[in-house]
């Protein structure tokens, strides 16, 4: 794997228009097509955003480490926090049938990405999300994303 970019930001919601400015650059010049583009960019800023509200608590000192890497004609990104150790059983999307604002960032997340995991960081204080995307791939991406349009 080639490292192609790492962004350190504190857990700050305004911090995440400039990343995604970053992202969809980075994205672009590595070959992701503009069918899956949008809808990459949002599922990185709503696992970012979970990690704001969910590890941190709307805290708005914490670190966020996002990486992205490359690994043969896959987009890796990883997404660091250094709050406690969230129980992995406990994350998953809200039951799609129950209507209402919020709670589908987990769901939007699979349904977007090609693989995601949560990975544990051994004798660290922290969480590790790992998702990969075939950059390539020009199927378009079945959810209508628009983010900063």
């Amino acid at each position: 794997m080639r490292l192609l970019q790492r962004i350190h930001f504190l857990s700050q919601p305004e911090k995440l228009k400039p990343v995604r400015e970053a992202v969809r650059v980075m994205a672009r010049e590595q070959g992701c097509t503009e069918e899956n583009l949008d809808c990459m960019v949002m599922a990185i800023n709503e696992a970012c955003m979970n990690v704001m509200q969910h590890a941190y608590h709307e805290i708005n000192d914490g670190e966020i480490v996002l990486e992205f890497w490359q690994e043969s004609d896959e987009l890796v990104i990883r997404i660091y926090d250094f709050a406690e150790k969230v129980d992995i059983s406990t994350i998953k999307s809200r039951d799609l049938d129950d209507v209402r604002p919020g709670g589908l960032g987990v769901h939007l997340i699979h349904k977007v990405m090609d693989k995601v995991e949560y990975l544990d960081i051994p004798e660290q204080a922290g969480n590790l999300l790992e998702m990969r995307k075939r950059i390539g791939d020009i199927k378009q991406c079945k959810i209508k994303c628009e983010v900063d349009q």
